[in-house]
């Protein structure tokens, strides 16, 4: 394959355009037409994406896994209406696997409308893999129930199935988290950006340790999102996956950090309520705009990187190991997992996470496993 055709699931315009037969579908039926007036597989994923009320972030990870199956329908020249189940297991096995590289994989990142632009650029990650089948069966599901289609394959192939984790594993230790908070001490602060730089990332680091907020969820608030209702607790709103409003406790030093954060940038220590700047702050130009997500966790991964160099020099591997294989979600998980041992109840840690599932919370307890890890070993070493 030498290109791939752009696949329009930009936001759709207001106009209520008048539905039109779709194929021979509906022709000459006596049942009543389709609910939506898509004429075509991207319009009908247009109208899927944009129907739900979706954060940005979730509309731009939906965006990508719809226009892949798209181009892979495209590709094996199928309409939706087309589709079977065996074509459904097939696309599940490319997901796995995208071959051949050399037509679907690239690692430089082009511009779309580059001949060069490839839609992957290496194999998914195992929750990656399951989150784009989901939206597959998603889609699906929403065109059988719009009209669109008369039948839904999806609903008869089992999602994507990966080895887990009965516990989660990507967590830094309390001495990986006191070298992070001295990579921060160690920041540069001889000019007014990287003041700035320093303050904002001190903030962001003490936010995603204290409240295990994502990374989204944090660059998509604001300044007014953090507030107290008078009695000397403080909160922060944000809006979690499927855009579900969730306030998370403000720790103490979480507070300080963000007064001090913001005087840095020139506001004033407390926000009001209304207030509409962005709560984490990009330092390039005067304009007060929000950071990207990426650029967000670049600064984090600055940070596990000096934070390992520093771990290394005073001989700790483990730690060292631990901070360079670390992302900005570690820090949520290290969050959860910190509260679990120490007896936090497992229902007010998945309303502050915004688990639907308390089992998913359950993955963060880990105080079980050390104990008995501790008992069997001491009655080891006493035989």
């Amino acid at each position: 394959m030498d290109h791939f055709a752009l696949i329009d699931l930009e936001r759709p315009d207001r106009t209520v355009k008048t539905p039109a037969p779709l194929l021979d579908l509906f022709a000459g039926g006596s049942e009543p037409g389709p609910l939506i007036a898509a004429r075509s597989d991207s319009e009908l994923a247009r109208a899927f994406l944009y129907s739900s009320e979706l954060s940005e972030n979730s509309i731009k990870s939906t965006k990508k896994d719809l226009g892949r199956f798209l181009l892979w329908c495209q590709h094996h020249g199928k309409m939706l209406y087309q589709l079977h189940i065996e074509d459904l297991i097939a696309y599940k096995t490319f997901l796995k696997d995208p071959q051949p590289e050399e037509a679907w994989i690239s690692t430089t990142k082009w511009p779309r409308e580059d001949a060069r632009w490839r839609p992957f650029s290496g194999p998914l990650s195992d929750p990656s893999m399951r989150q784009a089948f989901r939206v597959v069966k998603a889609l699906l599901e929403f065109a059988k129930n719009a009209g669109y289609l008369q039948r839904n394959a999806g609903a008869l192939v089992k999602n994507v199935k990966t080895a887990r984790d009965a516990r989660i594993t990507r967590y830094l230790s309390t001495q990986a988290v006191d070298y992070m908070y001295a990579a921060i001490v160690q920041l540069s602060a001889t000019t007014p950006v990287k003041r700035k730089a320093k303050a904002r990332d001190r903030f962001l680091l003490i936010s995603y340790i204290t409240t295990g907020a994502r990374l989204s969820e944090l660059t998509g608030a604001k300044m007014g999102s953090m507030y107290t209702e008078g009695d000397g607790r403080w909160w922060l709103d944000v809006l979690g996956k499927g855009s579900k409003p969730r306030r998370l406790p403000v720790a103490p030093a979480m507070l300080a950090a963000f007064r001090d954060y913001r005087m840095a940038f020139g506001l004033l220590a407390y926000a009001q309520r209304d207030e509409s700047t962005p709560l984490v702050l990009s330092t390039r130009g005067r304009a007060l705009v929000s950071i990207t997500d990426e650029a967000a966790s670049n600064a984090m991964k600055s940070l596990f990187a000096a934070a390992g160099a520093m771990a290394e020099a005073d001989g700790d591997m483990d730690s060292a190991s631990t901070l360079r294989q670390a992302s900005t979600h570690w820090l949520r998980h290290t969050m959860l997992t910190t509260h679990a041992n120490n007896d936090v109840s497992l229902k007010a840690l998945q309303d502050t996470a915004g688990h639907a599932n308390i089992s998913t919370t359950a993955t963060y307890l880990h105080k079980s496993d050390k104990e008995r890890h501790d008992e069997l070993i001491e009655s080891l070493t006493r035989n």
